[in-house]
């Protein structure tokens, strides 16, 4: 069985990230495209969609968030933001421009790669699967807690029969949080779920995390109080 090849689209005013990106990505199979100017990428994006783009937050002329707006208007092709390390502000402005997921400056490569299938996987599900082994194995089996129900083929979310749209960090840490529910996940954990071994992050990373998760979730439903939080140890999903 064949696979498709998909199509990403790099916009960064760093030559060096354009670079080793772009050579990384290709030596994994996509075809990439590379641009240092957004409103060059703007014009090519409009004229030939790629499968996913990922855009600098902080360009001269045209910000990331300006571009996706300007997307937007013409596409629904996923996006992930490239964001610097200390700002928050940034991820929340990404985030409700309508982007799917983001990645904090300097990144892992490796976390870049994962994030990047994930999102493609649950823009088409099915991508990324194991030619070895059967299209039912290949999928995961939803799991259902109580009013929480996630798709991990989608990385989609509901409550009560309501979507909630997480990223896809946010999607890992409420699957690891809900599969052992009654059972505390250090901080420590939790980073390991969301960005890996190589991955420097504090403790404030996975808090404004699981804060956005709550408000999601609060947005939908008030009473939503699942997430426990365990001073000095961590974070808990109640048994329900």
């Amino acid at each position: 069985m064949a696979f498709k090849t998909f199509t990403i689209t790099l916009v960064d005013d760093d030559q060096h990230i354009l670079q080793s990106l772009s050579l990384f990505l290709k030596q994994h199979g996509f075809l990439v495209s590379c641009f240092s100017d957004a409103h060059q990428a703007l014009k090519n994006l409009s004229d030939e969609p790629s499968d996913l783009a990922i855009l600098d937050i902080k360009m001269p002329a045209m910000s990331g968030f300006q571009l996706l707006q300007k997307l937007r208007q013409k596409t629904a092709i996923p996006v992930i933001f490239l964001t610097s390390k200390d700002e928050e502000a940034d991820e929340l402005n990404g985030l409700q421009s309508g982007a799917d997921d983001y990645i904090r400056k300097p990144f892992s490569q490796r976390l870049l790669l994962e994030r990047i299938k994930a999102v493609l996987r649950r823009h088409q599900p099915g991508s990324f699967a194991n030619p070895s082994k059967t299209a039912e194995n290949n999928l995961e089996k939803p799991m259902v807690k109580g009013s929480l129900h996630l798709d991990p083929n989608r990385h989609e979310c509901s409550w009560k029969g309501k979507l909630v749209p997480l990223t896809v960090s946010e999607f890992l840490l409420l699957k690891m949080l809900a599969t052992h529910p009654g059972h505390a996940k250090s901080r420590d954990q939790l980073i390991e779920i969301a960005y890996g071994f190589d991955y420097s992050a504090d403790d404030r990373t996975i808090d404004s995390h699981i804060k956005r998760i709550r408000r999601k979730f609060k947005s939908i439903d008030q009473s939503f109080d699942q997430i426990e939080t365990l001073y000095g140890l961590g974070y808990r999903y109640k048994i329900d």
